[in-house]
């Protein structure tokens, strides 16, 4: 089995490697092949990333437009074809933006062929408000000013004063949320049709992001996902239990694309 992971911004291959080293060492599903890829730009560094690994750092896009974003998906679309197939795509951040978009366009493109993946795994995850808005979706201007205030607050969380500072104590949660519940969140973007593959979806309670997250796993068929909200912020934490619960989490879809 092959799963295709995907970082998030200003990172890269190696970042998303470690990050996901004490999930990927408990799996009990032999056979599993990971492949991580840096993203095609070469980029700066994504805040407080600097201060635990080394360049270079990759991304997808600087600027997240609508014309920028196709074209991430078209230099994935080309990376599976010279180098997959691939079962599985595991995802972080913007990695999770590209391979949402990558679905929902096969969704609305192709609906009769086989999808890209067998199944998703979205971490931190998020979908690009202006490819849902070119495929139909209602998405009015306030969500889209509540997505970049989101974004900016991550930045502001996420950076080397705020870490030295503050440490974990940083991560202040999502306040564009505006006191909706997570249901409501879900639910928030309506729109033609929703990804169908299993889907697993973790986010954290402090993620200046958490609406982001909430979004992309209500834009996934309900009966085929599962979600695990960990306490921490915009991060993989590496305590024992969450590894536990996540690994518990890749393993079930895992078992679906076998």
């Amino acid at each position: 089995m092959r799963v295709l992971c995907l970082h998030g911004k200003g990172t890269s291959a190696k970042v998303f490697e470690s990050q996901t080293s004490n999930i990927r060492s408990q799996l009990s599903i032999g056979n599993v092949q990971f492949d991580f890829v840096n993203g095609p730009n070469e980029t700066t560094a994504a805040p407080g990333v600097d201060m635990f690994y080394q360049p270079p750092y990759y991304g997808f896009w600087e600027k997240a437009t609508l014309e920028a974003v196709l074209k991430a998906v078209d230099w994935l679309k080309e990376y599976i074809a010279k180098k997959g197939p691939y079962d599985v795509v595991m995802s972080f951040s913007q990695g999770s933006i590209v391979a949402s978009s990558l679905l929902l366009l096969h969704q609305k493109e192709s609906p009769d062929q086989p999808p890209p993946f067998k199944a998703g795994i979205f971490i931190c995850g998020a979908s690009s408000l202006r490819v849902l808005e070119a495929l139909g979706f209602n998405i009015t201007q306030e969500a889209l000013a509540r997505d970049e205030a989101s974004v900016d607050a991550l930045t502001k969380q996420a950076d080397v004063s705020s870490i030295m500072s503050q440490g974990a104590e940083r991560w202040k949660g999502d306040s564009f949320m505006q006191g909706r519940s997570e249901e409501e969140v879900r639910d928030e973007f309506q729109g033609p049709f929703k990804i169908q593959i299993p889907t697993v979806h973790v986010y954290g309670a402090k993620d200046p992001r958490l609406g982001a997250s909430l979004q992309l796993a209500g834009l996934c068929e309900s009966k085929n996902r599962r979600c695990y909200s960990h306490q921490g912020g915009h991060e993989i934490p590496r305590t024992s239990n969450v590894t536990a619960m996540i690994t518990d989490m890749v393993e079930w879809a895992l078992e679906f694309a076998e």
